[in-house]
């Protein structure tokens, strides 16, 4: 995507009302359905499934549970090994992460089933506070855990004697990708590193999409939240929000809003642990998440971004790849929108296909 094509898609955002924005990025609702509860995690954990039932193709898909030792949590991982697997081999690996309010069956779950029949072993798994991971308090948003979440799979990864600890490389899609460079800057053991319609969670946080955010509305989101973590610590009621409307959309929902509920809210990518809901107080720590001040020192590591020529989200990409340093590629699709890159047949074998070959070359 050019940079006037990315401009365009700011204009067009700035204009948008804070709410609409907020849904698109921010992640705000009126009140009256930021005061609904949020659903009470899993009672037991979900069956090692790919939402929408994709054909395995001779890969074994696993269970398995290890821990993220820095933030005294439990990952729930689903483990995919490719057809024919020898466990007397060692295979090059991939942890593969999902998108801000997204589980491991969803569209991390297909990118790790697709690489694994390209002969990977690879790993989808839910970040520590969401799905079947443990992590107290639930639906809470902690940067920081959900990067060490990342290198938490490459350490179990390192302990597999199927694995070869030098050939472990990483994918993050949407939010997952900002996370995943930001571990990559600072863990030596990922290889290579890739993105899929990379969404930087703290920009959108603190600019809304395409940056529609004033600087005063953001001062008074913050007043917001001060005054809420005051009320919670006094034992007040827990806020949550949905990144998503709760409505059904209607002719004024942002393109890429009705994108996101086409995905989440219907059968094509619905999971019952991915609820949306999360901590209203934890878009304090998310503003002050700054994925990519490191992005250069990823380099000599290869990166790859693979983003959709139509994505309104482009643009967190292309900043991105503005600031890393070779060797890194900016792959786009053509046509295709951010959501597409989740599971849409159209488009999935172009960016997968992308994938392979970059993991191919780098991993081998």
């Amino acid at each position: 995507m050019t940079t006037p094509s990315l401009r365009q898609h700011r204009r067009q955002f700035l204009g948008t009302s804070l709410l609409a924005a907020s849904a698109a990025g921010v992640g705000l609702l009126p009140r009256e359905a930021a005061a609904q509860t949020i659903p009470a995690p899993p009672a037991s954990p979900s069956r090692p499934m790919v939402v929408g039932s994709p054909e395995l193709m001779g890969v074994s898909l696993e269970r398995v549970n290890y821990p993220n030792i820095a933030a005294n949590t439990v990952i729930a991982a689903n483990l995919f090994k490719p057809a024919g697997f020898d466990a007397g081999k060692r295979y090059a690996a991939i942890v593969v992460g999902h998108p801000f309010g997204g589980v491991k069956e969803q569209t991390a779950g297909l990118h790790a089933l697709k690489l694994a029949q390209m002969g990977f072993v690879t790993l989808s798994f839910d970040a520590s506070h969401y799905g079947d991971s443990t992590g107290e308090p639930r639906y809470t948003e902690v940067p920081a855990t959900r990067v060490g979440d990342y290198s938490a799979g490459v350490d179990f990864f390192t302990r597999q004697p199927f694995v070869d600890p030098a050939r472990i490389g990483m994918l993050g899609v949407c939010g997952g990708g900002g996370y995943a460079v930001s571990a990559a800057a600072i863990d030596h053991r990922i290889r290579a590193i890739a993105t899929v319609s990379m969404y930087d969670m703290g920009r959108a946080r603190r600019q809304g999409l395409g940056d529609s955010m004033s600087y005063q509305q953001r001062m008074t989101l913050l007043d917001d939240i001060a005054h809420q973590r005051s009320l919670e610590a006094a034992g007040g009621a827990r806020r949550d929000i949905r990144a998503l409307p709760t409505q059904p959309a209607t002719a004024a929902t942002p393109a890429i809003v009705r994108e996101f509920l086409d995905y989440y809210d219907t059968p094509r990518g619905k999971h019952p642990n991915s609820t949306g809901w999360y901590a209203f107080t934890s878009l304090a720590p998310m503003m002050n998440f700054f994925p990519f001040v490191q992005a250069e020192t990823i380099s000599p590591r290869p990166l790859l971004m693979v983003v959709g020529e139509k994505a309104e989200s482009a643009y967190f990409s292309q900043d991105a790849y503005q600031k890393a340093a070779e060797p890194k590629e900016l792959f786009v699709v053509p046509g295709a929108t951010h959501v597409d890159l989740y599971d849409n047949p159209r488009y999935t074998p172009q960016s997968i296909g992308r994938l392979s070959r970059f993991f191919h070359q780098h991993l081998a």
